[in-house]
């Protein structure tokens, strides 16, 4: 029996939809030779990370191998599988894989923080295969919402894995390439030892759409619209989506313009890298004014309620000198996210009150997913027949439904969520450790773990305010003057009716005459007394602790 073993290692996006990053690893154990695959972001909120920028996968544990990382290969140019490339690389600075299009993407990210662009290399599809370390690996096209999608296949000594990526079986998508089974089934025939899969739309129970079922109907919905502008929002990167949009405008009559630095970067990126075709002529926000309003579509960013992105900024008022009025019509042909409901509605409701119609999605004519449904998830499990299924990209829920999924269907099925490090080397997987795993907040430009503690005190004070106390003490340790507090996020008065401050100060006051020598010479014991006797005064006068910062000045 070989001491060599076969790992993998979800960091990020195993249990949670977003941030993903896995390791597979071979070698003597503890001495694995290492690949990464993927490393996205997952974006923050105001109830749990107010003011963070980007939440990271915590890569502590890979960083403190970097030695041992032969390459990082990224599936597709999604900010949850690419967001934290350029992020991370300081700390890994292993050479990037990716096709053309996530390449060109990757490398925007890499030169915009003044990584060398280099460092990310261009791969071709399947046969091509790159060989580094224990490992060869290839990029095998599948359809996806975004193009030129590949699932990895990995072979090592311990056999052939293959990792999903994103998927969707869809064989006429427009743009990227169609789902080919055939060629699936010619990779898998000499045996997959795992099938590491995308678990997102696991409960759902109809098979999926392909790209072009939208089609006909956005065609519709344009063409029956003839009054004002017709706006349509959807994922930028959705590039297939954004050229059946377009297309569907410009057969209408209507001249396009795209509003957002993403939409702009995307369409850009597709036709550099000649993934996009024949897209319809695009005029800037400049000419648009000058048209007619019948005869204007706008593509715009913000499908999911984004506050600066173009359709939050329509909704507002005006954007780029174009204003949306009564009779006009804005599209949602996208899915929101859960947890973005909030930002989406609200955007809706500020276009009702301008007279806008709204279309959304709820009538599933004017969307489809990205990502396979449950009876498309068996189906590729069918195809490929593993031995053993490790369900990723998805909530627990999602995780332990693929998992039984798989084991209905006579396969042995894992539930690996992030930090769990699977070996795969034997008939049977087996949990070989667990690593600590969390995650890291991009805050402003300096990157703070979520243990350091500084997200949680910007959450409590933005839940109970925080009042600074100063009291200066003279060479007796006797109070000079009266103490003083500022406050801030506080009400000015409380249920005495007396102005906050001079509350909190009086009850200081109180305290300090009749504190003891020992208490006023001792600064940690004072600020401890001066923090609760505030927290207990704001509860009696505002229903809330607030935060305390003490200030002692002794004049010596």
């Amino acid at each position: 029996m070989s001491s060599e073993r076969l790992i993998y290692l979800p960091l990020g996006g195993a249990g949670e939809i977003g941030m993903n990053a896995y390791v597979y690893g071979y070698g003597k154990p503890d001495q694995e030779r290492l690949i990464v695959v993927d490393l996205g972001v997952t974006f923050p909120d105001m109830d749990g990370s107010p003011g963070v920028d980007l939440i990271l996968p915590d890569i502590t544990w890979l960083a403190e191998r970097k030695d041992r990382i032969e390459a990082i290969f990224v599936t597709h140019a999604h900010e949850d599988h690419v967001g934290a490339i350029a992020h991370t690389y300081d700390q890994l600075g292993a050479p990037i894989y990716a096709r053309a299009f996530t390449a060109n993407i990757a490398r925007r990210k890499m030169g915009e923080h003044g990584h060398d662009e280099e460092a990310v290399r261009v791969t071709g599809a399947w046969p091509e295969q790159v060989e580094v370390g224990p490992f060869k690996v290839g990029f095998l096209p599948m359809s996806h919402s975004i193009p030129e999608s590949a699932a990895l296949i990995i072979d090592s000594a311990h056999g052939r894995v293959i990792h999903s990526g994103d998927f969707k079986l869809d064989e006429t998508p427009i743009v990227g390439e169609p789902f080919d089974p055939d060629l699936w089934a010619e990779v898998s025939k000499d045996g997959i030892k795992a099938l590491v899969c995308d678990s997102t739309n696991v409960f759902s129970p109809n098979p999926g759409r392909s790209e072009t079922s939208v089609g006909p109907e956005i065609e519709k919905l344009v063409r029956g619209h003839t009054d004002g502008i017709v706006v349509a929002t959807t994922f930028a990167s959705n590039v297939a989506r954004v050229k059946t949009l377009a297309d569907a405008g410009a057969r209408a009559g209507r001249s396009i313009v795209l509003l957002g630095r993403a939409m702009r970067r995307m369409i850009e990126a597709s036709i550099e890298t000649g993934v996009l075709k024949d897209f319809p002529t695009v005029v800037s926000p400049e000419d648009a004014r000058s048209i007619p309003r019948e005869n204007l579509m706008l593509l715009v960013t913000g499908s999911q309620g984004e506050r600066r992105a173009a359709s939050a900024q329509l909704a507002n008022g005006k954007y780029m000198g174009l204003e949306l009025k009564e009779g006009d019509l804005f599209l949602f042909s996208s899915k929101t996210i859960p947890g973005n409901e909030r930002g989406v509605i609200r955007i809706m409701n500020q276009l009702s009150e301008k007279g806008v119609d709204v279309v959304d999605d709820s009538s599933g004519l004017y969307h489809v997913s990205g990502h396979a449904n449950g009876p498309d998830i068996a189906r590729l499990h069918d195809i490929v027949n593993p031995q053993i299924v490790v369900p990723m990209h998805g909530e627990h829920r999602h995780l332990r439904e693929h998992v039984k999924m798989a084991e209905s269907a006579g396969r042995m099925g894992v539930l690996a969520v992030n930090g769990m490090m699977i070996d795969l080397s034997g008939n049977a997987p087996k949990v070989a450790e667990y690593i600590e795993t969390g995650r890291t907040y991009l805050d402003g430009s300096v990157q703070i773990g979520a243990l350091d503690g500084v997200v949680r005190d910007r959450i409590r004070m933005a839940l109970n305010g925080h009042v600074l106390v100063t009291l200066i003490l003279d060479e007796e340790d006797e109070p000079l003057g009266d103490p003083w507090c500022e406050t801030m996020g506080l009400p000015d008065m409380g249920t005495s009716k007396a102005a906050l401050v001079e509350v909190l100060e009086a009850d200081i006051s109180q305290f300090l005459g009749r504190a003891d020598a020992k208490t006023l010479r001792d600064d940690d014991k004072l600020t401890e007394a001066l923090r609760r006797i505030v927290r207990k005064s704001g509860q009696d006068e505002i229903g809330k602790k607030p935060e305390v910062t003490v200030v002692i000045s002794r004049m010596h």
